[in-house]
């Protein structure tokens, strides 16, 4: 792990200049005394870094200086196939992997590439922290450890115990063949069989895991998307599913498809608004979604859900209504 760091050091001194001390620990995720020490391994082993003092001083490298460290390793490469999603690396544990991979790739342009890519960098930001409403954008984080002990089975081919945690119910071991993972709407799952049952696991829910020596029991060759699509088509037309037919306006559709767990059919009404036959995951779920909308979209069945939604509406009118 230290010689990976040492490598991001030197290629930050390449290519920013000056650094302060502060700066390097605040881009390396390390204490600024660890920044020193690295430091002075690397004076050691023979790279030119030499501290300026006063103001605006930092450590630098003497000009000229070349580095042939931009080799990629196993988990940098994964992480630039997954690259296009910043949280796709995160999710799958190689968020430190990209980070590095990054800086190797930037490193082996040409400088006047490298000068157009640190100006594109400074007009671009991605996935901020909060959106214009100042909500924080909420993703999932499974530890590294875990990330690459799920990682390593998957494509080692061998069998992986993991402890999770089901919804509703305590955690325990359970000895799958992984298959594949995957990533969406920031959220990263685990596909699997167990038994000669299809599962699907959620990975913020593995609280441990360890690849195992035997082999899987798995096809050697998957079709990743098409495995994913019929596991979905499963999900949603099985278990204790709500279906809700609702009318909504067109302008409001995607807010709503994004709270629900599928849409199964819509057609536009000759009133010009669409009428959904959506799913929620339950009947909390359901009321949930819809008491959102108020008067923009109305629930035509199933009718216990519009009676609920009355009774809501009816104790906030009684509730907020004028002093009598």
């Amino acid at each position: 792990m230290r010689a990976d760091r040492l490598v991001s050091l030197v290629l930050l001194l390449r290519q920013r200049g000056r650094m302060t001390a502060e700066t390097l620990a605040r881009e390396l995720e390390v204490s600024t005394r660890t920044v020193l020490r690295d430091v002075e391994a690397l004076s050691a082993a023979g790279v030119p870094v030499y501290a300026e003092r006063g103001r605006h001083g930092g450590f630098a490298l003497l000009p000229g200086f070349q580095t042939a460290l931009t080799g990629l390793n196993h988990d940098e490469a994964l992480a630039l196939v997954v690259a296009g999603s910043r949280r796709g690396a995160q999710l799958f544990g190689l968020g430190s992997a990209l980070a590095s991979a990054v800086l190797k790739v930037v490193d082996a342009l040409p400088q006047g590439l490298r000068d157009t890519a640190a100006e594109a960098a400074r007009r671009l930001l991605i996935d901020p922290e909060t959106d214009l409403l100042s909500r924080r954008v909420v993703s999932e984080e499974l530890p590294d450890s875990i990330a690459a002990e799920v990682r390593r089975a998957v494509f080692a081919g061998h069998k992986l115990r993991i402890y999770y945690e089901a919804v509703g119910r305590p955690p325990q071991w359970r000895t799958v063949d992984p298959i594949g993972l995957v990533t969406v709407r920031d959220q990263g799952y685990l596909l699997a069989e167990r038994g000669t049952a299809d599962r699907t696991y959620r990975l913020s829910r593995v609280l441990a895991a360890e690849e195992l020596d035997e082999p899987a029991q798995r096809v050697d060759s998957v079709d990743l998307d098409r495995v994913w699509r019929e596991r979905m088509v499963r999900f949603r037309t099985g278990g204790d599913i709500t279906a809700v037919v609702v009318r909504v306006d067109p302008a409001h559709r995607e807010h709503l498809v994004a709270t629900a767990l599928a849409v199964r059919s819509e057609n536009m009404d000759e009133d010009g608004r669409l009428r959904l036959h959506v799913a929620f995951q339950d009947a909390r779920h359901a009321e949930w979604a819809l008491w959102q909308y108020a008067m923009l979209a109305e629930v035509e069945a199933p009718q216990w859900l519009r009676t609920s939604l009355h009774h809501r509406a009816t104790e906030i009118a009684a509730r907020y209504g004028p002093p009598t």
